[in-house]
């Protein structure tokens, strides 16, 4: 058993050093970490537990049959965050380039697999040259088992995709098919073909970080969920990030400690809407001021910021926030707003997350590039994805709201259970100048003082329409209430809705534009 036992130890040895003292010297140079150093600064200290070691390839064309690589170039487990169970791959650069073949492909598919049959997040670190080319359609097989199981694995357990060095070709579509993707700055990227084949073929000249870097994936193509500026910075925000989530579509999110009280009455909320309608504000610093410890978790924070969705807490409970920027092109609605916002809403829904909206726009992004853009297809998966959703949905008008965008905006008519509105809250189907204009046209031409009647026309008209009082008159608006108090009539909803139960039609699925 001796003899047995130090053979062990070798192979094992072998396989722990990896690439070999060289690449990983390389690794490191760049600044990175080799795949095992990450998976143990991500997870609990002591908690990982490696599966299938020793698994090796069994390609032998072009060469392969003399080439070892140990761990198959990538490392598979579970472990622990936050004392929670989860399934993780890290991909190691300095084994064959962690390009993936057939058995690199199987020990991922095996620990997706896992996760499923636990029910728990499960987290994959990318750091890859790509499908590896000896191993021709293998490879490629091995891709399209992963994308399937991704999406087998969506809305029943949390993937995020962890993106540390080149991801490219087929590699992407896993990162797209998760549900988060975070990016390490100026260390990953991500792009379908790189730069040498874009400038063979349509002779533009990029760099891989101009073309897909984390910067342009998190500001122009929305392919990025966060970014970070290394890599401990990353593994620290995943953990965060995981802290609001449930471990999978049947468990209720884990409930924070917090010293703020549920009942507490905000003084000087309302001071932070300026008079005018038309003046920008944060409204970052209403949510930091209505929810636990002014802490919140923002999602996609540098894509769309015309609009905010973020993790927060009430009474130690998650609730996802979907939030008009008034800062931000008057926090209109345009088609990456709609884009980033639906698809936050269906996360939530999936995972049980109540959905919390504060609003405060003047409609959508007139434009000719809108229109030709599809600003009618993209918007309605606003309004798909809360008319969809069955958890939990609370509205708060904080100041403007007109037209489609009221509607859009989680309104009483697509399915919210209550809606508050602030008393500078202004619902209509437009804002008072454009709307006095049309009404009152041919009162304000056949005048004799043509300004001053129109500006007293939409004083009238803000005075009759330009409040909350209609809409409440209706029952749109469940209540108006005095900005103070909105942190506690929010955590009374959100008790009283703890025990909602709401069915849709039974169907397949439904056919949500895209």
């Amino acid at each position: 058993m001796e003899e047995k036992l130090k053979q062990l130890a070798g192979k094992r040895e072998k396989i722990l050093a990896g690439g070999g003292p060289k690449r990983v010297a390389a690794q490191h140079e760049k600044g990175k970490m080799t795949a095992r150093e990450r998976i143990e600064a991500f997870l609990d200290p002591g908690s990982f537990t490696e599966l299938d070691t020793f698994v090796e390839h069994r390609a032998t064309d072009l060469g392969m049959d003399a080439v070892e690589a140990p761990g198959e170039g990538v490392v598979t487990g579970y472990g622990t965050v936050f004392g929670r169970t989860v399934t993780v791959f890290a991909q190691d650069f300095t084994v064959v380039g962690g390009s993936l073949g057939e058995m690199h492909a199987a020990k991922i598919c095996k620990v997706m697999d896992l996760a499923m049959k636990l029910g728990c997040p499960c987290i994959g670190i990318n750091d890859s040259g790509g499908a590896r080319i000896q191993e021709g359609v293998d490879a490629l097989k091995g891709y399209g088992e992963i994308f399937y199981r991704n999406t087998l694995a969506s809305g029943v357990i949390p993937q995020i995709s962890i993106i540390m060095g080149p991801c490219a070709g087929g590699a992407v579509y896993s990162p797209a098919l998760t549900d988060f993707t975070v990016m390490v700055d100026k260390t990953a990227n991500m792009f379908i073909t790189g730069p040498q084949v874009i400038k063979a073929v349509t002779r533009e000249d990029v760099s891989a970080e101009a073309l897909g870097g984390a910067l342009v994936h998190s500001e122009v193509s929305g392919c990025a969920s966060l970014m970070f500026s290394n890599e401990q910075e990353t593994f620290q925000a995943v953990r965060k990030l995981l802290s609001y989530l449930p471990q999978n579509n049947l468990e209720e999110p884990p409930v924070a400690a917090t010293q703020d009280a549920v009942n507490k009455r905000i003084q000087g909320l309302a001071d932070l809407i300026p008079d005018s309608p038309n003046k920008p504000y944060d409204m970052r610093d209403i949510i930091r001021n209505v929810f636990d410890d002014g802490d919140f978790f923002e999602i996609q924070p540098l894509y769309a910021q015309n609009i905010i969705t973020c993790f927060a807490r009430i009474g130690g409970k998650t609730v996802g926030i979907i939030a008009n920027q008034p800062k931000i092109m008057a926090g209109v609605l345009d088609i990456n707003a709609s884009d980033k916002a639906a698809r936050f809403i269906r996360f939530c829904d999936a995972f049980n997350i109540p959905l919390i909206t504060f609003t405060d726009t003047s409609g959508y992004l007139p434009g000719v590039g809108q229109e030709h853009g599809g600003v009618i297809r993209h918007g309605a998966k606003l309004l798909y994805a809360y008319s969809e959703a069955t958890v939990p949905k609370i509205t708060v008008i904080v100041r403007k709201v007109y037209g489609g965008a009221y509607i859009a905006m989680c309104s009483r008519h697509l399915g919210a259970d209550i809606v508050f509105a602030w008393p500078s809250a202004e619902i209509a189907v437009m804002g008072p100048d454009g709307a006095a204009n049309i009404i009152f046209k041919k009162e304000i031409e056949e005048s004799q003082a043509p300004e001053e009647t129109r500006k007293q026309k939409i004083e009238e008209y803000k005075a009759n329409f330009a409040n909350p009082y209609k809409a409440a008159m209706r029952g749109y608006v469940d209540d108006v209430i005095d900005p103070a108090d909105t942190r506690i009539k929010l955590a009374n909803a959100l008790s009283v809705l703890a025990s909602k139960r709401e069915s849709r039609p039974e169907k397949k699925h439904g056919n949500m534009p895209v």
